[in-house]
């Protein structure tokens, strides 16, 4: 679903999976939390990094399904409402 959400939604989506076992027994989470702990904050951070604003007309109103574009970028995305 990850990847129809981003293509028809522009809603991105992660599935993250820390281990080989998809759902560790709960006396393990405490340790598989410290061993990944630094990383996934890092991971989390990184949700600042790029280009992010508002789409607006000449009067401050935003613009609800206005197209942007990227050069070199293959993918289109449209603002919301």
């Amino acid at each position: 679903i990850n990847d129809f959400s981003y293509l028809h939604t522009n809603c991105f989506e992660l599935s993250i999976y820390v281990g080989c076992d998809k759902y560790p027994h709960e006396s393990e989470l405490p340790e598989e939390w410290e061993n990944n702990r630094e990383s996934l904050i890092v991971f989390m951070e990184q949700v600042h990094r790029g280009i992010k604003g508002i789409v607006k007309d000449v009067h401050g109103k935003g613009i609800p399904s206005a197209v942007i574009s990227v050069e070199g970028v293959n993918h289109d995305i449209r603002t919301g409402k």
